[in-house]
């Protein structure tokens, strides 16, 4: 008899366990990880002849809701064609009945763990523009995100800034539908199935706003996705979680009065414009935060450029300050100048 050695037990487990895509154009090559209801692999597209990532339903699933959301999802990425946002290229069911969508492989890292080796601040800020360049267009296109996180953005090997996850996506809208007739199983997968009612909380706790922990999901608009990225910018300034008691169900605290002192989100060495604009897209009101995800990645670029942000009100100082910071080689250039020119006339007069 031939004993096979605890490594080929393994291999053959977890060959096993891997999904049967028999029928399919995909070819399994190994697991990747798991992302909500759905285990995610690496496969390769014999067609295109290219590899792709596969998110397979691995959960029971003897009411099919599982399905419809995991296609929702799917069909959610399909309508936001965005640099930023992965694009969906195929969708299916397996002979098993699991649903699957097929989708651009990423690779890079996850910004929580990146963000220790970006030591320029203007470097994170710019990929934060980035971030909300992407949510924006989300916006626009009536989608919510609602899991915005730093785990929830890759940062590519060239650069690619893209926002992962949209598997708790609330459409806030649909889009017209067209004069033909959809058969039955279409119908099914475009209503906006999963409807959670009042008290059902999904985010992740530290970015999720306030009404968002509360439950109030009939109630959530953009602003819920906007105070997600303040704590993100929070975190990119810090490199810590925004505040805990920022995003407590029990408790709505107050805006600070001052912008400049944002005492939940400000750091020893962040620049107060910058705490500001954390501050006022985490106001735990959602009225007080930026209305749109565009208006916020504007302040930041505004403040990348040396000029005055909307959420800080500057004081005469504080300007010459700011337009000092801006000007600064040129007022060395013009003051080298007028030394060596008052130099040069003492020199002649002697």
């Amino acid at each position: 008899m031939n004993w096979l050695s605890d490594d080929a037990i393994s291999r053959l487990q977890a060959a096993s366990a891997l999904p049967d895509l028999t029928g399919t154009r995909y070819r399994i090559l190994q697991r990747i990880g798991s992302g909500g209801m759905g285990a995610v692999y690496q496969a390769e597209d014999a067609v295109l002849e290219r590899r792709v990532a596969l998110k397979i339903l691995d959960l029971p699933d003897d009411s099919g809701e599982l399905a419809v959301r995991l296609l929702r999802e799917a069909q959610i990425l399909a309508r936001l064609e965005h640099p930023g946002i992965v694009p969906v290229h195929d969708a299916g069911t397996l002979a098993d009945g699991r649903v699957y969508y097929a989708m651009k492989l990423v690779e890079g890292q996850r910004l929580d763990r990146l963000v220790t080796s970006m030591s320029v601040l203007p470097d994170r800020l710019r990929v934060f523009q980035r971030i909300c360049d992407a949510v924006a267009f989300a916006h626009a296109r009536g989608i919510l995100h609602r899991d915005l996180k730093p785990d929830n953005i890759m940062i590519g090997p060239f650069g690619e800034v893209l926002v992962m996850d949209w598997g708790i996506a609330k459409i806030l809208h649909q889009p017209a539908k067209s004069a033909t007739k959809p058969d039955r199983e279409a119908q099914a997968a475009a209503r906006p199935m999963w409807k959670t009612g009042h008290g059902t909380i999904l985010g992740t706790p530290g970015y999720m706003a306030p009404e968002q922990a509360r439950g109030e999901v009939e109630n959530l608009d953009q602003r819920a996705d906007i105070y997600s990225l303040g704590a993100i910018l929070h975190f990119l300034l810090t490199g810590q979680p925004a505040a805990a008691e920022q995003c407590s169900t029990g408790t709505k605290n107050q805006p600070s009065r001052n912008p400049s002192i944002a005492p939940s989100t400000a750091a020893p060495s962040m620049p107060r414009a910058l705490a500001a604009i954390a501050q006022k897209a985490m106001t735990p009101e959602a009225a007080g935060r930026y209305h749109f995800a565009a208006q916020l990645g504007e302040d930041v670029a505004r403040f990348l450029d040396g000029l005055p942000v909307s959420a800080y009100p500057e004081n005469i100082f504080q300007k010459v300050a700011r337009w000092g910071s801006r000007y600064r080689l040129a007022i060395v250039l013009v003051l080298t100048y007028l030394v060596l020119r008052a130099l040069m006339l003492l020199w002649f007069r002697r």
